[in-house]
This record gives C-alpha cells, sequence and structure tokens, in this order.
C-alpha cells in the first residue's frame, strides 16, 4: 500500500479547502454553472439523472482496509447506504448533496485518498492489473510504476485541459488483465534483450463511439525515458487533438487521420527534446516510490494446504467457490480471492456500507489489511493463506459475497445506465437483472463455461459492452429504450471488438435472447472446453444471427405496432 508523504498530504488538503471555497461561492451566486463546472469535475463531482454523483479515486484499484471502511462511512452518512465500484477501479456515490461534498473530500483526506481527476479532460486514474504484485507471470510489479504515472499527471499543468478526457493502463504480467489494448495508452512491461525493465507501449486504443484496439508505437521503451515518452505522446494530443468536436477529440481519432506511423513520427520528434530532460527517472527516485509502498510479511508456508484440500473433497459449495473465486499466487500457500459483487438482485458492482466494513475486517484478518478493486467491478483479497480460505469462504457467503461466477455468465460487466445516469439511452441494472435470474443455476452457468457478458447504457461504453465475449448496448428508438447485441469481444492479450449481430431488441427480449445465443453455442461447439468467444471466433456470426433472428420477424413487427399504439 502506497502512504503519502507530507508533499502528497498538503496537495490533497489545499484542494480540500480550494474545493470547499468554490462550492460556497457557487451555492452563494458568486460563480456561475459554466464557471463552477469545470472546478466541479476536476473534482469527480457530475450532476445525473436525478442528483450529483461524486467519483472517488482509487489508484491503481489498490485500497488499506482504513479506507474502505471511510468509504463506509461515507455512504452512510452523506449517501444512502451504498456506493458503486466501477470499472475505472473507482467507486462512485450516487447520491450526496452538493453542500455535503467538501466534507466528504475532507473526510477522504484524513485516509489519504482524493476524488482529484476523476473526471474533466484531464488524465484520470490510472489503472492495473488486479493481480498486481502476486501473479506468477509478471514481469514487474506494476504498482511502483503506476504511482510514479500517478504523481506525474497530477496537477500536471499542460495537461489540465486536454482536448478529451485521458486513459492510461499498466500491465506488469506476459498475460494483460488491464485491459491495456483499448486505452489512450497501454503500458506492458517487457525485458530488453538485456535483461533491461521496459515498456512496449500502445496508444490510440479506446471504446464508446468509435471504438479502437491500440497501435504498438514502440517495442520497448526503458524504464527511465517512462515518463518523457508520455508526455511527448501528451504534447503531440494536446497540440493536434481536436478541440471543435467532443466525438472526434479522443486521442483515438488523431492517431487514425494521422497513421500510426506519422504520429509516432510526431512523438519521436517531440521526444527528442525531452529525452534525458528533468523528468528523466533514476533508479534513487524509483527507489523513493518503492520505500512508500507496505508489503505483505508473508510466512513460509507449505504449497499446499492440507486443511484446503480436505475442505475441498468434503464439500461441494466450497469446492464450487475455490474453482471460481480462489486464484493463483505466486507465494506458496498464498491465494488471492475474489469477493463477487454480482449476486442476483443486486446491481452490477454495488456494495452496501455494512459490506464494505464487514469486508475491511476480513482484509484484517485475512490479507494483511489490503484488498484491491477489480475493473471487473469485484474486491480482491489479494494475500491469503490457503488454510484460511475455508473459514474466509463461510463469512463471505454469510455477507452475499461468495457467488461463484467469477467468469461465468452472470459476473456481469454494467455501468449504472439510465436509472442514474443522464447519457444513457436505456437502463443497465434491470436487464443486467433479468439475464442472471434467466441463468441462475449453476450448474447451467458452468455447462456454458467462460463468458463475459458486458452492457453499457449508452455509447460511451463504461459497461466495455465492444469486449464483451457478449455485448449489449443501450439505444434509443424514438423515445424508447431497446438494446443492440454484438458477440466476439475480447479484452486481454487476444483483445477484439464484438460484431453486431443485427437490429435491437425491446428490453423484455434481451434475456431470450441471450438465451437463444448461448443455445446456438452449445450446439456448435467442439467441445466442452471451446469457449463461446472462440466459437464465435471459429464460425463466425451467422449462425448465432440466424438462430436469433430467424423465427423472430414477424413477433418483432407485432412488438413495434404495439409501441406505436402505446
Amino acid at each position: 500500500m502506497y502512504l503519502y508523504d507530507a508533499v502528497d498530504q498538503r496537495l490533497v488538503d489545499q484542494r480540500v479547502a480550494q474545493f470547499r471555497d468554490q462550492t460556497r461561492r457557487f451555492l452563494a451566486g458568486e460563480l456561475t454553472e459554466d464557471n463552477f463546472r469545470p472546478l466541479r469535475l476536476q473534482n469527480g463531482l457530475y450532476i445525473q439523472r436525478f442528483a450529483p454523483m461524486l467519483r472517488v479515486a482509487i489508484p491503481y484499484g489498490l485500497l488499506a482496509s482504513r479506507q474502505l471502511r471511510a468509504l463506509a462511512h461515507i455512504a452512510r452518512k452523506w449517501d444512502r447506504g451504498y456506493g458503486h465500484f466501477s470499472t475505472r477501479q473507482n467507486i462512485q456515490f450516487n447520491w450526496p448533496k452538493l453542500e455535503d461534498v467538501p466534507d466528504i473530500l475532507a473526510h477522504l483526506a484524513t485516509v489519504q485518498m482524493h476524488a482529484i481527476q476523476t473526471s474533466g479532460n484531464c488524465i484520470r486514474n490510472t489503472t492495473t492489473d488486479h493481480f498486481a504484485g502476486i501473479a506468477a507471470d509478471e514481469v514487474v510489479d506494476p504498482l511502483v510504476w503506476c504511482e510514479l504515472i500517478r504523481q506525474w499527471s497530477t496537477f500536471h499543468p499542460e495537461f489540465a485541459y486536454l482536448p478529451r478526457k485521458f486513459k492510461i493502463a499498466v500491465s506488469g504480467a506476459e498475460q494483460d488483465r488491464a485491459a491495456i489494448q483499448v486505452h489512450d495508452i497501454g503500458l506492458q512491461a517487457v525485458r530488453g534483450a538485456d535483461g533491461e525493465t521496459g515498456f512496449r507501449v500502445l496508444v490510440g486504443g479506446g471504446l464508446g463511439r468509435t471504438p479502437i484496439i491500440g497501435t504498438v508505437i514502440r517495442e520497448f521503451l526503458p524504464w527511465p525515458h517512462l515518463l518523457g515518452y508520455l508526455d511527448a505522446i501528451l504534447r503531440v494530443y494536446n497540440r493536434y487533438g481536436r478541440r471543435d468536436n467532443k466525438y472526434k477529440a479522443r486521442i483515438k481519432i488523431l492517431v487514425r487521420e494521422l497513421t500510426p506511423d506519422v504520429f509516432r513520427a510526431q512523438v519521436d520528434a517531440e521526444w527528442a527534446h525531452l529525452k534525458d530532460g528533468p523528468v528523466t527517472l533514476t533508479a534513487a527516485e524509483v527507489d523513493r516510490i518503492t520505500q512508500r509502498f507496505t508489503r505483505p510479511q508473508y510466512q513460509t508456508l507449505e504449497p499446499l494446504s492440507v486443511h484446503y484440500t480436505q475442505a475441498l473433497a468434503r464439500e461441494r459449495g466450497f469446492a464450487n467457490w475455490a474453482g471460481r473465486n480462489v486464484h493463483a499466487h505466486k507465494v506458496p500457500g498464498y491465494a488471492a480471492v475474489t469477493l463477487s459483487l454480482k449476486k442476483t438482485g443486486i446491481a452490477p458492482g454495488d456494495a452496501t456500507a455494512e459490506q464494505m466494513d464487514a469486508v475491511a475486517d476480513l482484509a484484517d484478518r485475512y490479507s494483511f489489511g489490503e484488498l484491491r478493486v477489480s475493473h471487473e467491478q469485484n474486491l480482491i483479497l489479494s494475500d491469503v493463506k490457503q488454510s484460511d480460505l475455508h473459514a474466509l469462504w463461510q463469512e463471505a457467503k454469510a455477507l452475499g459475497l461468495a457467488t461463484p461466477n467469477i467468469g461465468l455468465i452472470t459476473n456481469i460487466i454494467a455501468c449504472p445506465g439510465g436509472d442514474f445516469c443522464s447519457l444513457a439511452n436505456a437502463k443497465s441494472i434491470p436487464v443486467a437483472e433479468a439475464i442472471q435470474r434467466r441463468f441462475d443455476d449453476l450448474d447451467y452457468q458452468h455447462d456454458i463455461g467462460e463468458l463475459d457478458l458486458n452492457i453499457s447504457g449508452c455509447m460511451n461504453s463504461c459497461g466495455h459492452h465492444h469486449v464483451g465475449h457478449i455485448g449489449i448496448l443501450g439505444v434509443d428508438k424514438q423515445g424508447a429504450e431497446f438494446y443492440q447485441i454484438s458477440i466476439g469481444g475480447a479484452q486481454g492479450n487476444a483483445a477484439a471488438l464484438g460484431k453486431v449481430i443485427g437490429p435491437s431488441f425491446a428490453q423484455d427480449e434481451v434475456p431470450d435472447v441471450i438465451e437463444k445465443l448461448i443455445q446456438t453455442y452449445l450446439a456448435i461447439r467442439d467441445s466442452e472446453t471451446e469457449r463461446f468467444v472462440d466459437v464465435v471466433r471459429r464460425v463466425g456470426i451467422a449462425p448465432f444471427k440466424e438462430h436469433v433472428y430467424g423465427n423472430a420477424d414477424q413477433k418483432r413487427e407485432n412488438r413495434r405496432e404495439q409501441l406505436a399504439a402505446a
């Protein structure tokens, strides 16, 4: 866990005082809405459909138990008793009062947290692998590099008003679990020929209205030049990115229009002025940041706990949970555990204040007082003894956090959608619940196997629907909510964008459509181990489209007539 130094704390405290005065002036009528908008946005405050929404930064998804308790306190005192963990590894509060936000930010500052740059046209929260530091396939622990990027980007004077929001993701492992290919900048840790640490740099990825897979513009960037090269990329974007049309303002559009080769040349020309300059990293600076992180004091344990293996053989429910929610750890005798926030009937990613307090207690007892937030909207206890897993499972089950569905169809990623967001075209939460109820049988989920299902309420793609094996997008048709279905998307090393199967569907049709897609997959897969996405890659979307639409034309026409009459 990174611990603030005096400079970190002073910056956060000063920002709280600054925003308190800005809020006071706005409420007193001394600032107009246009004046106040950029100020509140850079402090994480949106105005949504029914109330303000405050987005709190969880840098690279890492939380201490004391910080989670502070979030629980905020939910209980200033919100409606819960929070929503987002795909950016942050947390959002949907019901704070504007006049209370400075007090919320002040409380966050007491536990080394803030909401700085969680919104606005600036560099947002840097994200990474939720198994950072514990994965066996790591080239480097990315947490230190994420913290260096956070410090470099926070209040950076050149990049406070970019053409559009900007997102960076870092993967320190061989297997990308940070979705680096769909970020404005993606960094993949690699080893050079001499064993030196460096980064493969991807630029121009992103989802939203124009989804694009990022392009590698540098195969190997030596680590001392990381910040200088990022500076060069941002300077080129800041100079040439469009500001006349927000739909064409993201860096992915600039890279596409210039072509990757021309963009790379522009960056290299800019870097020529920055290389070996003041932002060049030194071993001493990296070590300084490294020393600010607390590290677990692992014990020497047996590689496989007898207590653990006996419990697996004895209890099927525990074995099911261990098979889906328990993950390998690089230290013998330890495991990482996903606490699922995807119980049927609960909005994906939501956790109550009581659950947050309870998870903080679990982290203290079982995981050195630390936990992670995944971009799949779940919580991770990263350092659990195998001998403690059975006891942890029992406690998590009592809290409603032990649904054994990680990697399965009901582990749905979903934005808050039209229930909250003023940008949304359609609701996400009731669609997610309807699908979860349709596939709630665990045996059926295991028969289906690995499947990522993602839902977004609008083209902004906060639910990452483009990279779901099945993606669902809310669209507006003459004031009615409809849903477009895509298949074949994927994240990770083989990232891909899904293809739309055809015309959209009314909300009550969506579970039936998903059922038909699953039936098609089960009928044509080569074996029980061939995943849904692999079948789509092998046969294309035609068989799925035929099964979904083949006998549905008349039903869809009847439905349109009913909507028109209503």
